[in-house]
This record gives structure tokens, C-alpha cells and sequence, in this order.
């Protein structure tokens, strides 16, 4: 029988103990032991050498909770913040959001443009991106010389491991290497991410999944986006490639195969009122669906029945995916949301239909209106994750 290599192995149960510390810290050796199920002897191991390497300090009980305890104080572990600095920053059609943050998450900076970039030559974007990035920097009273590593929010589908945008609203070309781009330009390590996936993992870290180890997310925004959390990690597909939710099919029709965007993209619930003179405008600038929102509280028939139509078809793709995975909570977030109660009406009656009877009532359906910022502080998480999960943490960081 093949044997586990002995360097994987650490480098695992280093991140395991690391990620530990993130998710419960302050935290002892002995409550480390028994959340990762590794050895005390293990643990102070690998706690001693992320001492070493400055990525967690020692706090002693005393000084955290009640100074009048008697005896020996228990050291108490947690992240140093100022171990690493990162930045993260969600880059949609009609806007961009940045967030700086130390090793902990905590938020040192954050900048929002609402500028349209969608459609433009890659130089002009790459132009904006690097000025967002330096503005969100300066703010923070740091310079690109204090970032670890800069991550990029984009919809559409990515591939994580070499940088490449495969196909994105935002750009006219396919296959662009904008982490190579902007690496270039920052002289700081840059990757891109699928927004779906930095929102997840924004979730697991300071959101409504942190209590979790497994969990699933929808993104309802220009794209239709999927994050899968197993284990405490992203489940990524080949070559670290995201996953585009719209592109999956629900049936055939008339027309042939017909496709979830088709249904339940924003171009597919918005596009009747298109010719709408304001509500072009609302659109162009990326408020689509609030105004589409007050339509349908002004009793928009088509409006109304093209939300009806996108919670279905959104509700039947919910009980697909918890039939394949049976998550303990799945999270949709986006615009879509703001559609109100035609959308979420449509859609959990839709999911009730479909969902098998043997998986009633295991998997928890969260609503959630994250904010622009939450989002980059998701792709600030990404940045971290890197990171943690980098060379280095076997070996110490270069800080």
C-alpha cells in the first residue's frame, strides 16, 4: 500500500491548525487538539513553529477574560494581524469595490468607483483596476511594498491556477491573463478569482457560514455563479476553473437546449422593458434590478412573470444542486434578490416541488443582500487563503 508523503501530510495538518486558530482564536493547544483531532504533541509542534514564524501569537488567559485568576494563566492562541496584508476588490460592469486587510480579515481600507468598465480595452481596465488598488493602498497608510498579495473579483468563468479569464462581461476578448497583466503593472502577486467564489468563502470566513465545513452558494448577479465549500475548501474544477451556473441546462425546447441564463440571467428577466427609456438608463448603470423592483411593486405584469419564471427555473437548479451534494445550507446572494417576493415566492415553491422527499428539510435555504464591500472582503479572504495554503506555511512566511 502507497504510503501519504510525510510533507504533505505536515503542510496539511499546518493549515489545518492555522485555519483553526483563524476560525476559533483566541484558543488553546488542548481545544486545537480536539477540534483537528491531531495529537497535543502534534499541535505544539506545529503551534511552536507558527510562533516562530509570527503568523499567531500568545495571549495568556488572564489578560483576555478575568484578570483575578488564580494559578499558571493558560496561553491562549490567535492570528497575529500584522503577519501579512492583503487586497481584495469585486470588479463588476458598472462598478468596483477594494478593501485592504490584515492576516485577521479586518478591514484597514476600503474604496468604491462606480465607473462602467465593461466592454472597454483591456489596457483601459487594467489602467482603473491598478488605480483602485493604489488609491485603496494609500488609504490604508500602506504602500504596495506592505501587500502580500492582491485578489481579483471578476463574474464569469475563471481559471484560478494561471490567471486566465476564460469569458467575462467585463472584457470583449476570451482567455485573457489579466493576473499576469497586473501582476506586471503592481509588482505584487496577483490572482483572479470568480466573484461566486470570493463571496463563498467571504461567507465561510466572516458570514453566514462560518459555524460550517461544508456548505454551497448561488450567485444571482449579471452571471450566474456557483462556490462549493467541502471541508473547509473551495471545490474548484480543472485547472482551479470556477463554475458558471447560467450556462446549466434545464430542458429543451422549441429553440433547442435551453440553459438557466436563458431563464434566470439578468438579461433574460430585464430584457422586455429594455426599450424603456428610463429604464435603459437604470440598467446602463447597473441599477437593473432596483428599478425593476419598483415595477414590480407598481404591478409590471411582464416584469412579474418574468420573475416568477427565474425563481422557478432558479428553484428547480437549487434542488438539482442539493440532490448532488445535500449541503447543510445553501446561500443566494445578487441582485436577483431584489426582485422581492414574486422571485423568492416562485422559487421556494418551485424547490419544495422538486426536492426529493428523502431531503426535505436537510439542506437550510439563507437569503442573503451582501454588500459590495462584503464581496471584496471575499476576495480579500481568497488572498489570505493563498497564503495559508502557500509554500511558505510550511516553511515561514518572507514577512
Amino acid at each position: 500500500m502507497k504510503t501519504a508523503d510525510p510533507e504533505l501530510m505536515r503542510a496539511i495538518n499546518r493549515l489545518n491548525v492555522l485555519d483553526t486558530v483563524r476560525r476559533h482564536g483566541p484558543i488553546a493547544r488542548i481545544e486545537i487538539s480536539e477540534r483537528t483531532e491531531l495529537s497535543t504533541t502534534t499541535v505544539s509542534a506545529i503551534t511552536a513553529s507558527l510562533l516562530d514564524d509570527g503568523l499567531i501569537l500568545p495571549r495568556h488567559e488572564g489578560d483576555i477574560r478575568n484578570e483575578a485568576v488564580r494559578g499558571r494563566p493558560r496561553v491562549m492562541l490567535e492570528l497575529n494581524p500584522d503577519a501579512a496584508r492583503v487586497v481584495g476588490a469585486k470588479i463588476a460592469a458598472n462598478r468596483m469595490v477594494f478593501v485592504v486587510t490584515n492576516f485577521r480579515g479586518d478591514v484597514l481600507s476600503k474604496l468604491a468607483l462606480p465607473i462602467r468598465i465593461d466592454r472597454q480595452p483591456i489596457g483601459v481596465i487594467a489602467d482603473l483596476v491598478e488605480d483602485g488598488v493604489r488609491r485603496c493602498v494609500v488609504d490604508a497608510g500602506l504602500s504596495l511594498e506592505d501587500v502580500d498579495t492582491i485578489c481579483l473579483g471578476f463574474p464569469g468563468v475563471i481559471e484560478h491556477r494561471t490567471g486566465y479569464i476564460r469569458s467575462s462581461p467585463i472584457f470583449r476578448d476570451t482567455n485573457v491573463d489579466f493576473a499576469a497583466e497586473m501582476s506586471a503593472r503592481l509588482a505584487t502577486p496577483t490572482i483572479v478569482e470568480s466573484d461566486a467564489h470570493a463571496i463563498t468563502l467571504g461567507h465561510h470566513w466572516f458570514g453566514k457560514a462560518r459555524d460550517l465545513e461544508d456548505m454551497v452558494l448561488i450567485s444571482l448577479e449579471q452571471t450566474l455563479g456557483l462556490g462549493v465549500l467541502h471541508g473547509n475548501r473551495l471545490f474548484r474544477g480543472a485547472g482551479g476553473l470556477s463554475h458558471n451556473l447560467g450556462d446549466l441546462v434545464l430542458g429543451t425546447g422549441p429553440n433547442g437546449i435551453v440553459r438557466l441564463f436563458s431563464q434566470a440571467g439578468e438579461s433574460a428577466i430585464l430584457g422586455e422593458q429594455q426599450a424603456d427609456g428610463r429604464f435603459a438608463e437604470a440598467i446602463r448603470l447597473g441599477r437593473g434590478m432596483n428599478h425593476a423592483q419598483a415595477l414590480i411593486k407598481a404591478d409590471d405584469d411582464r416584469l412579474i412573470g418574468a420573475a416568477i419564471r427565474a425563481g422557478e427555473a432558479v428553484g428547480l437548479t437549487i434542488a438539482n444542486i442539493v440532490t448532488l451534494f445535500a449541503p447543510p445550507r445553501v446561500i443566494l446572494v445578487g441582485s436577483s434578490l431584489a426582485l422581492g417576493e414574486p422571485f423568492l415566492n416562485s422559487l421556494r415553491d418551485s424547490y419544495a416541488l422538486a426536492i426529493p422527499p428523502s431531503l426535505r428539510g436537510v439542506s437550510e435555504l439563507v437569503f442573503d443582500d451582501s454588500t459590495d464591500d462584503f464581496w471584496a472582503q471575499g476576495a480579500a479572504a481568497v488572498a489570505l487563503y493563498e497564503l495559508y495554503e502557500s509554500p511558505w506555511s510550511t516553511t515561514g512566511p518572507a514577512l
